[in-house]
């Protein structure tokens, strides 16, 4: 059984010098761009660099984060920063974004890189499918029980789980609220976390429905570990550096078999309590809201918990062994427990007037070694007897080995990789297509076949689980089928595209990872989805090397945004009650009951947002408030293959392709999406 790393956030200087001195493993970072947290001071690149030689002077790794979507205008200044951050010797990336995948990948084909946990991978296909792409590690979606993740160990690729810290409403983070009611995009690090705002589904204006409590996980690290996770990560780069010395102190009682200090750590931070999240299947008493209370037992423990990482504690053990040979130079070797070695020279050694130097006196002086990360684990000494140095010189060869000693260790703990000069091609300028119409209903009914009978709609797309031999058998190759963008029943999911397969549907829209390798596997036609978050040519660029005919864009782009996106067919979802939440654990259901479920929230303005369950694949998916609608905007969108018009709540899918047909206007309750306002 590995010992697995614990790994560390840090949003600033302060909270990096507070992980490593506490003991973390590994630290992981954002810069200033490119960053999921946003909100977080970050490193610029000087700091990137000093972050980079401080982990590495303690043997700790620094990964960098940049797992956000990035719009294809981005891309020359994101290369510049991948270049400088590899030069510095970071030992890892973790990415969402295929196109920044791909994008690292033509830069260094060597430096290791980390699947977020918002590419949502958490099945078994999802982590083979990492593997087989030379992805090192994955980060696995937080909405996991304890035999799911072990599930995923078992795949043979490093797994990062995520053991303390804040939890999202919606899976792996992946979350489109933030964005639809305040252009701040979760999936570009500008949360502005809405959930954290009243949300009712009986009308409480006080009432918190989206917001879950903290995740505990420190408890059961020894199960983690038995069942082969490689690393324990905290959440919290916007957390202060207490927090971080209170949760790595903790975890590493833990893993060390001691009882760790629950009681700081809850201090600290907590919204009335912690909860252990999914991993024990139980999804009971999640739901909590930072109390007063919670703010002044931080204030109580703050003091003490500073302690903790203002001095440099002993970590790494030398061995020292110092030559005194009379009319030569002091010569010192140190040696540390990894076999990093150096050896200085000092002042010539002068013969004794009173006494020689001798052991105990060269460990008195040697041995002061406070202030440092080092302590004195062994000293031998060869001495004629007869000579002598005073203190001060001494002291002046200690202070020499241990500089030398600091710069053998960062330069032989920090990473080479190899380096491509690459040309970023010019801007693609997409071309323009006569509007073909794919419509999303809930299942096949009786105005499915009148849809498909008209020549503009070049396909409907239906849940999987829902399709039978009802569909006949003439138009089963113009449906496409749906899956759930999670589902941690990989069997069921594999079920029904067999039995689907059998029928004669050959057509499914992939919304992660694992998708696109199951699909493959039974020999389907793939599409892409809004679940893989298609932002940039250089990610459908990717998607086309999977086998992916076309892909639903994210909607977070503008529309000239965009019209960059070529290279492969691409949608736009031109209507419908966008889904902004896909949920483990129903908020309806824990405020109100199964039995009187709303299906909805109602937040502090009075907006109501549909909330519907998809049990079979044991999810809830919250809805926009109001629909899309560009009907009488489509000629913008013309560079588009096709657009998706969404019926899922909308029974009368004929009347919404009637008016998109005609370009109509409507006099009912609309969004434009984020086609013309864009996010941050």
């Amino acid at each position: 059984m590995r010992t697995p790393e614990i790994l560390a956030p840090a949003g600033s200087e302060d909270a990096l010098l507070a992980a490593l001195r506490c003991g973390a493993d590994a630290v992981y970072v954002g810069g200033k761009q490119f960053s999921a947290r946003q909100n977080a001071a970050n490193f610029d690149l000087p700091q990137l660099q000093r972050a980079a030689e401080l982990c590495h002077l303690y043997g700790a790794k620094l990964y960098l984060t940049v797992n956000t979507l990035v719009f294809a205008p981005e891309f020359p200044a994101l290369a510049q920063f991948l270049e400088a951050a590899i030069r510095l010797g970071v030992d890892a990336f973790l990415v969402q974004d295929f196109g920044l995948l791909e994008l690292i990948r033509q830069i260094s084909p060597d430096v290791p890189i980390h699947a977020s946990t918002q590419m949502t991978i958490h099945t078994p296909e999802g982590a083979l499918w990492a593997k087989e792409h030379g992805i090192s590690r994955v980060v696995v979606s937080r909405e996991l029980s304890r035999k799911e993740i072990a599930a995923i160990c078992k795949t043979g690729i490093e797994v990062e789980t995520f053991v303390h810290g804040a939890l999202c409403m919606s899976v792996s983070g992946q979350c489109g609220l933030s964005a639809m009611i305040g252009s701040r995009s979760a999936n570009r690090g500008r949360c502005a976390q809405a959930c954290r705002l009243p949300f009712s589904a009986k009308g409480d204006k006080n009432g918190c429905a989206l917001s879950l409590k903290d995740l505990c996980l420190v408890p059961y690290v020894a199960e983690l570990a038995e069942d082969g996770v490689a690393s324990l990560k905290i959440e919290g780069r916007c957390k202060r550096p207490e927090y971080v010395a209170a949760a790595v102190t903790a975890l590493v009682q833990a893993r060390a078999g001691e009882t760790p200090d629950l009681d700081t750590l809850r201090a600290v931070f907590s919204r009335s309590g912690f909860t252990d999240g999914y991993y024990t299947g139980k999804r009971q008493q999640m739901f909590g809201t930072r109390q007063k209370d919670d703010v002044l037992q931080g204030q109580k423990v703050l003091p003490q918990l500073a302690q903790l990482y203002q001095k440099p504690t002993p970590q790494v053990p030398l061995d020292m062994h110092v030559t005194v040979q009379t009319g030569q130079p002091a010569v010192l070797k140190l040696r540390d427990g990894d076999g990093i070695s150096v050896s200085v020279s000092g002042d010539v050694v002068q013969p004794a007037r009173t006494k020689a130097t001798d052991l105990p006196q060269l460990e008195r002086q040697l041995g002061k070694l406070g202030g440092t990360l080092y302590t004195l684990s062994g000293l031998q000494a060869d001495c004629d007897g007869t000579g002598m140095l005073p203190a001060s010189a001494w002291n002046a060869l200690r202070r020499e080995g241990i500089v030398q000693m600091n710069a053998a260790r960062i330069a032989a703990n920090t990473p080479k990789y190899t380096m491509r000069h690459i040309t970023l091609p010019a801007l693609p300028a997409a071309g323009q297509h006569t509007i073909q119409y794919r419509i999303i209903q809930k299942q096949w009914d009786s105005q499915s076949a009148t849809l498909l009978k008209q020549p503009d709609v070049e396909a409907l797309l239906l849940p999987a689980d829902t399709v039978s031999d009802a569909v006949p058998a003439v138009c089963r190759e113009r449906i496409f089928l749906t899956l759930p963008r999670f589902c941690a029943d990989e069997a069921k999911v594999r079920l029904w595209l067999e039995q689907a397969k059998a029928l004669g549907f050959s057509h499914v829209v992939c919304e992660n990872v694992s998708h696109i390798r199951l699909c493959r596997s039974l020999g389907l036609t793939l599409h892409g989805g809004m679940g893989l978050n298609a932002a940039n040519p250089s990610c459908l660029s990717f998607l086309q090397r999977e086998a992916l005919q076309d892909v639903i864009l994210s909607p977070e782009l503008t529309i000239a945004q965009s019209r960059h996106c070529t290279g492969l067919p691409t949608g736009a979802y031109a209507y419908g009650f966008q889904p902004v939440m896909t949920m483990r654990n129903c908020p309806v259901q824990a405020e109100a009951g199964c039995r009187n479920c709303t299906h909805g929230l109602t937040d502090r303005t009075g907006r109501t947002f549909p909330v519907y369950c998809h049990k079979a694949a044991g999810i809830t998916t919250m809805y926009n408030a109001v629909p899309t609608w560009l009907a009488d905007k489509q000629e913008q969108l013309s560079h588009s293959s096709f657009l998706v018009l969404d019926c899922t709540l909308q029974p009368d899918a004929c009347s919404v392709l009637r008016a998109y047909q005609n370009g109509e206007p409507t006099k009912e309750a609309m969004t434009r999406g984020l086609f013309f306002r864009g996010v941050e």
